[in-house]
Order: C-alpha cells, then structure tokens, then sequence
C-alpha cells in the first residue's frame, strides 16, 4: 500500500509539472520570439520557422530517447520521462486548439525580458521538482542522464554550455528581421538559462539546507554540553590526535540551521585550544523525532 501511494504521488507530480510547463510554454515563449535551453529552444525555433508545433516535435525527439534509457539505463526513470513528455506535449496540443490567445503574455517586443524571467523561474521549478522525483523536463536532461550513466566522469557542463551556445547563436539568425539579426533573442535565451538553471538548482537543493561544524578541541564535554542544553541540539565526538602537537583532541560534529551560526561560534569562541570550521550541505535525512535530549 505504501509503495503504490508512492507511485501515485510521483506520478501525479510529474503530469502537474508536465500541465505547469506546457502552460508555460505557451502563455510565455512562443508569442515572445525566443529560445529556451537545450533541446527545447530547438524545437521552439523550429516551431517558428516551420508552424510544426512544439508538441509534435517534443513526442518524436523525446520518446525514442525514453525507450533507449528504458533498456540501457533506468526503467522508472525512463517511464516517469515518458509520462511527462505525452502529458506535456498533449496538453500544449490542447492549448494550441483551444483558442484560449488572451491567455498568452505578448510583450510586443517591449519589455520582452518580463516573460523571459517568468518562464525561466516556471521552467527551472518544473525541472527541479522533475529531477527530485527520478524523471526529466526534457531532452537534454535525458542525455545527461545517458552521459552520466555510461561516463560518470564526463564534463556534462561542457556539453549542456556547447548546446546551449548553439541555441543562443542560431536564435541570432532565426529570428532575424528583414535580413537583419537581432540580438534581443541571444539575450533573451541567456537570461532564461541563467534563471532557469538557478532555480532548479535551489530546488533540486530542497529547503533543508544546514551548516556542518568540525570543531577539534580540549574541551568537549562543555563545548558538547552546551551545544546540547542551548542549542538543542546533538554532536558526534571523534576521538583524534593531533599530528602537530601530537596530544590528545576531540572532533565535535554538529549540524545546526541558518540562525543558530552566530550562537554556535559564541560557544566556540569561550575555549581556548579550540578550532573550528564550517560546511554548508545541501539537506539533512533521518527521522529525529525519536532522539531525546538529555536533562
């Protein structure tokens, strides 16, 4: 019963994220004259030189890269792609025959960076969210996916700026004017590269960041006992020697949230033969509910 709550959850996660981009494609992008990242700014450019909708060209670049990942790489990674690509394509589909124009963000080509920046938060928050859940936005991300399966040491950064690059530099020459080109779309596709990638690395982060304390010092017992009665917190004691001075320490682990950095250097700060240094990390995991303070 677990796992299918599970598969439901994901599942239905994944067709909203799929409905939220499709929206977003079609309210702010299309009508805009850009191109996003990857291989979607390929197929929105194509899209506008052709009249091929986007949602055609989405299912026929994406789902045979889905089957091959289904075989070579994960199975539920792969279905979970396919899902949001049907969903995506079918709905911006829908959209296109809808009628529904008033609903499009046209900037007229005044302003056009206000749309630029909404659709690369949208589009990063549905990549984020897509990734955190085991599936893909899009292509590009597919590839990644292969690249890193098959070489674990492959640059993909190089790869994702190489095409990218090539997405900002034929925007230059696709949405020419009269002849003419227009460096408006090259900016435009930088900005939502740049907005895009940046949330969906905050949100592929989550929002249980903390800070990570490495104190080797004398006195663990106050330094512990304080952590613990002020802090609330618990700490994990290493026993170490150091190389130096070659006598006796004391490693403290503790992990505290954002407001509690200042707190904990005050501690630090009252004992002498005491060093320490601080690490950000991305999320904690565990259950400590259960962990119970001592008196």
């Amino acid at each position: 019963m677990q796992k299918l709550r599970y598969y439901i959850c994901s599942y239905g996660v994944i067709v909203l994220m799929a409905v939220l981009l499709a929206f977003n494609y079609y309210m702010f992008v299309i009508e805009n004259h850009f191109a996003p990242a990857g291989l979607n700014g390929v197929i929105t450019m194509i899209q506008y030189k052709t009249g091929f909708s986007i949602g055609y060209l989405a299912m026929l670049i994406n789902l045979p890269l889905c089957v091959f990942v289904f075989f070579r790489v994960s199975r539920e990674y792969a279905l979970k792609s396919m899902v949001f690509t049907v969903v995506y394509s079918m709905v911006y589909l829908g959209l296109q025959q809808s009628g529904w124009s008033v609903l499009q963000y046209d900037a007229g080509g005044q302003d056009t960076i206000l749309p630029t920046i909404i659709s690369g938060v949208i589009s990063g928050f549905v990549c984020g969210i897509c990734f955190r859940y085991n599936s893909a936005s899009g292509g590009m991300e597919i590839i990644s996916k292969c690249i890193h399966t098959f070489n674990p040491n492959t640059n993909f950064f190089v790869v994702a700026f190489v095409l990218n690059g090539f997405v900002a530099i034929a925007s230059l020459f696709v949405y020419a004017e009269n002849g003419v080109v227009n460096y408006k779309p090259v900016a435009l596709c930088l900005t939502y590269c740049f907005v895009s990638n940046f949330i969906g690395d905050q949100i592929i982060k989550g929002g249980k960041s903390a800070y990570k304390f490495t104190v080797i010092t004398t006195h663990p017992v106050e330094i512990a006992e304080e952590i613990t009665h002020t802090l609330r917190h618990g700490a994990t004691k290493i026993a170490a020697r150091g190389a130096y001075t070659d006598s006796d320490r004391t490693v403290l682990l503790c992990v505290v949230n954002k407001h509690q950095i200042s707190d904990f250097k005050k501690i630090i700060d009252k004992y002498d033969e005491t060093f320490s240094f601080c690490e950000m990390i991305n999320e904690t995991y565990g259950n400590f509910k259960h962990i119970r303070t001592p008196k």
